[in-house]
């Protein structure tokens, strides 16, 4: 049985905003209300990242190893199956589209490539 990815997705996203929420807490006011809300939250959300990656087929031992990594694993994961499945994890279109515009600007310079990448939103390496 497969886990669907969105679940992934909204869990991840979860781990990280509360982990952020209980940072905060902790350099702040550090009330206790906050933290036993949001610390059994972010404990529930950590252990659903790592069992749903651990089911999804696609994943391969390094995705589900990084699925352990407290706060970001559910992002990496979720940026590791992406790419494994032909995406471009997190640089998306922006590094796509700059690579065809590098890839046809004809003159090879380093002038015209760079100028093709930051129109397209990505800066040049």
């Amino acid at each position: 049985m497969s886990m669907r990815p969105a679940a992934l997705r909204v869990a991840a996203h979860v781990e990280l905003l509360s982990l952020a929420v209980l940072l905060v807490n902790l350099a702040t006011a550090h009330l206790r209300a906050v933290s036993s809300l949001v610390g059994p939250a972010h404990g529930c959300a950590y252990l659903f990242v790592v069992g749903a990656t651990w089911r999804l087929r696609a994943a391969d031992r390094r995705t589900r190893a990084v699925a352990w990594v407290p706060g970001v694993g559910g992002l990496l994961a979720l940026r590791r199956l992406a790419r494994a499945a032909g995406g471009n994890g997190a640089d998306g279109p922006a590094r796509t589209q700059a690579a065809a515009a590098h890839a046809g600007d004809g003159a090879g310079g380093a002038e015209g490539g760079a100028a093709a990448e930051w129109t397209a939103g990505v800066s040049p390496p």
